[in-house]
This record gives C-alpha cells, structure tokens and sequence, in this order.
C-alpha cells in the first residue's frame, strides 16, 4: 500500500471533473509500490507485454514485447525481468536499450485477466531487462473480449511503415477492432510514485473506435475504476 497520494496533478484534476470524490483516499490500498504474489505468478506466465513510454523526442507510442514461454520472470516483489529485446525497428527500440521509464500491461485474453504496472525499464546482465516496479495494480476483466491465441513462426519481421496519416488499410483494421492499447504518460523531475508511463486496454463493439479522419480517432471511455488514468 502507498503511504503518498497516488495520483499525479492531470488525474486528479480528471477525478475533480468527473465528481469522483476523493478517489486517493480508498485508492491507495489498491495501487501498491510492488507486486503482490498472485501479479508475480500471472506476469510470469503471459506470452507478450504491451508497454508505453517515450522515444528520445519525447513522444509517447504504445508497443509489445513477446518472447517464448518464461521470458519474463519476478525475481522478488519489486522486479520483473524481461528475457527478450525489442525489433530494432520498434520505436521505443533505443529508449529500452539505454533504460526508460514505462508503463505495462499484462493481459491474457483467454481468462480476461489483466494488470497494470509503472517503473523503470533497464539493462540487466549481458542481454536480458528488467522492471524496477514503482505502481502495481490489477484491473477488472469488463471489456476485455475473451480468445484464445498461438504461437506462429515468422521468418521475417515486416517493414517497419513511417506515416504522418493513416491509410486506407489502416482506417478499416481501426474501424474492424474491438481491441485496442493506449499510451500515455508525463514525466517530471520527481521521483513521485505517479511519474511515468501507463499502458491501458479498451474494448467494445466493432467500430468502437471512430475514425474522424486520417490524423484523428475518437475513443469512448466507458465508466471504470475512476483512476482517470489515461485522461490524466
């Protein structure tokens, strides 16, 4: 349990509008400086993270890391280790390899099960990565679509595609989802526990998503855990 409000100034203003009350109050016993042991067990058996952070302009991006079955392991409360390196072509690529604040996400799509993490993702050893844990919370399974998923071989990875736009393609997977992962984060000069990254999932009906144009997407935000997370 956190002995300090949970929340930065952007998710408390988003509680205040919203009439949330005094979210940080009851919070705090939820949103914990490490990992419970059933979190521990649960990371440890996922296939791929979803993770948010900042390339070195600062702008903010959403990616997965994957890897064969036990490439992430929870050494202790505080850490989580990351046997696996992203594509070179990711554009969070050189952030993780120098060490980066993050946000993660654990999801297994088969149970609906999901939790959420915040730390520091760094170098360990000659090849391997880990997560210093700052926040650890579990969310509820509302929204999430339940499938099963496998492992396939690729022999090579795709072409990374640069756009200022999205394209026609691109438009009709959008309006085709009823998944989708975000993004968000700030950071200070502070070593406050809310500093960082989050990685969240939304879901809904097919075309939950709106596709405004081709620079701009409108996503609902249905009634949750009143955190405010991503808004904030």
């Amino acid at each position: 349990m956190l002995d300090v409000d949970p929340f930065h100034d952007g998710e408390r203003k988003a509680q205040a509008l919203a009439g949330a009350g005094d979210v940080a109050r009851w919070a705090a016993s939820y949103i914990r400086p490490s990992m419970p042991p059933q979190h521990r067990t649960f990371f440890a058996q996922l296939p791929f993270l979803v993770l948010a952070g900042a390339d070195d302009n600062g702008r903010h991006w959403v990616t997965l890391l994957e890897g064969p079955d036990g490439f992430l392991a929870s050494p202790n409360a505080e850490t989580l280790t990351v046997n696996t390196t992203p594509a070179i072509q990711d554009p969070l690529a050189d952030a993780l390899m120098k060490g980066t604040e993050i946000g993660l996400l654990g999801i297994e799509l088969n149970t609906q099960r999901r939790n959420r993490l915040s730390g520091r993702f760094r170098r360990q050893g000659a090849g391997g990565y880990a997560v210093d844990v700052r926040q650890s919370f579990g969310n509820c399974p509302q929204y999430i679509h339940e499938r099963n998923w496998q492992r396939v071989s690729r022999k090579e990875a795709p072409s990374a595609v640069h756009s200022t736009f999205l394209s026609d393609e691109q438009v009709s997977r959008i309006r085709a989802a009823d998944t989708l992962f975000l993004g968000t984060g700030q950071q200070k000069n502070d070593e406050h526990a809310s500093n960082g990254f989050d990685a969240s999932h939304r879901g809904g009906a097919p075309g939950f998503v709106q596709v405004l144009d081709a620079t701009r997407l409108r996503i609902p935000d249905y009634a949750g855990n009143n955190f405010f997370n991503t808004i904030g």
